[in-house]
């Protein structure tokens, strides 16, 4: 992706355009430009029919379990009515979110991105956060339960870009390596610090991995400089066997991956559920409702596991389309952000690919977990799971890619943004 910003084809990329001596490029015009459309519709059918998948199989994947609990009141279509407000929810804020100009995103980004540690340490606090299997990741409302991790995965997209637009002069390997280290990458590492600190006392191993992700990630595309790249790879190991280490239940996961089998009563119960269903699934499923993992076999079925559920009944074919959808959503993410790079719009280009490492990084691990390559980690599948935070922060995120996308058109034709 980085190589693919900077190829010269690609007129100014984004690490060029972070310096301060790029200009801004005139506008394209003519018939061509004239005829584009306002947006992007494949990018937006795409998510809505993500959306409805997810909704229709939430549905299937939790009817059991909604009849099972006290809590539902034994309705079996309790999770569906939930699921259903939390989508009506997300397309209203991905509506309001798409009015809303980049330049104003900008403007606001730190002030988002304080308002999210704000959040991360309120749902600490013994009284307001709420506790749910061990984990203390939540504040609850009444009516409706909020995990300010969700809102932070966009926070820190929207802050990183922000800073490495605002530090751009001392991110590029031009600067000598300690002026990179000190004014260009140490300020960013010590929030991150605090963030992936809080999130680990929740503790959201899950949300850490993939707000540290987008993070650097966004650095890497902002044109940071490759050797201290290599020297954060290097040392990631090392971090990840101290936060192993510092908390055994996750070497315990680490292991029931590896051997599943080897204990499927216990540690290994809820992979070894998610491979059978996957087994049972096949080349067209065992139809739409027909799932037997989804019987109180399979934990989670409905969020961290909805993945396998849709392997159950629709089998490879119905995988397929979800990760096709997936990967056109992540190309036209790609995508968008190198139009807004060409135009000299780097805050705009790096949001757009920060957005992009954000849900393939998700949705990548959720896939792994679910087919047995990855650790169990709790991370819910964008766009399909059951979750009002994750809903609504995943359609907001689309609904700035669409607008990165509108405004990159309205440029193209000769309009201002």
């Amino acid at each position: 992706m980085r190589k693919a910003l900077t190829h010269p084809a690609a007129g100014r990329s984004a690490a060029r355009a972070l310096r301060p001596e790029a200009a801004v490029p005139v506008a394209a015009r003519g018939s061509a430009a004239r005829s584009l459309a306002a947006y992007d519709a494949s990018l937006a059918w795409a998510a809505l029919l993500l959306l409805a998948i997810g909704l229709v199989m939430v549905y299937s994947a939790s009817i059991a379990s909604a009849e099972a609990a006290a809590h539902t009141g034994h309705r079996a279509w309790y999770f569906l009515a939930r699921h259903a407000l939390f989508v009506v929810a997300g397309l209203a804020a991905a509506v309001l979110a798409f009015q809303v100009p980049t330049r104003v995103w900008q403007a606001f980004a730190p002030w988002l991105f304080i308002a999210g540690v704000v959040l991360l340490v309120i749902v600490l606090v013994p009284g307001i956060g709420k506790a749910v299997n061990g984990s203390r990741r939540w504040l609850s409302l009444s009516f409706v339960n909020v995990q300010p991790s969700e809102f932070m995965k966009l926070a820190v997209v929207l802050y990183a870009a922000s800073y490495a637009v605002r530090r751009a002069a001392f991110l590029h390997a031009e600067q000598p390596l300690r002026q990179t280290i000190v004014r260009g990458f140490l300020p960013l590492f010590a929030v991150m610090v605090v963030v992936g600190g809080l999130l680990l006392l929740e503790p959201d191993f899950g949300a850490f991995v993939v707000i540290v992700a987008i993070a650097f990630g966004i650095l890497f595309l902002g044109g940071l400089d490759w050797r201290l790249f290599i020297g954060l790879a290097a040392l990631l190991p090392v971090a990840l066997a101290g936060i192993l280490v510092a908390a055994p239940y996750r070497l315990q996961r680490l292991t029931a991956f590896l051997d599943p089998w080897s204990d499927p009563l216990g540690k290994g119960y809820q992979l070894s559920h998610s491979l059978i269903a996957f087994g049972r699934g096949e080349w067209f499923g065992v139809g739409l409702g027909s799932s037997v993992e989804k019987l109180l076999f399979l934990p989670e079925a409905h969020t961290d596991f909805l993945l396998a559920v849709i392997a159950e009944e629709l089998g490879f074919v119905g995988v397929t389309v979800v990760i096709a959808l997936f990967v056109w959503v992540l190309f036209r993410a790609y995508r968008i952000g190198n139009q807004a790079a060409r135009l000299a719009r780097p805050f705009a280009a790096l949001v757009a690919q920060g957005i992009g490492v954000w849900l393939g990084v998700q949705t990548f691990i959720n896939i792994g977990v679910n087919m047995g390559v990855l650790p169990t980690k709790g991370l819910t599948l964008p766009l399909l799971s059951f979750g009002g935070s994750g809903i609504v922060a995943n359609c907001i995120a689309i609904a700035l890619l669409l607008r990165i996308d509108y405004e990159n058109r309205r440029l193209l034709r000769g309009f201002t943004v």
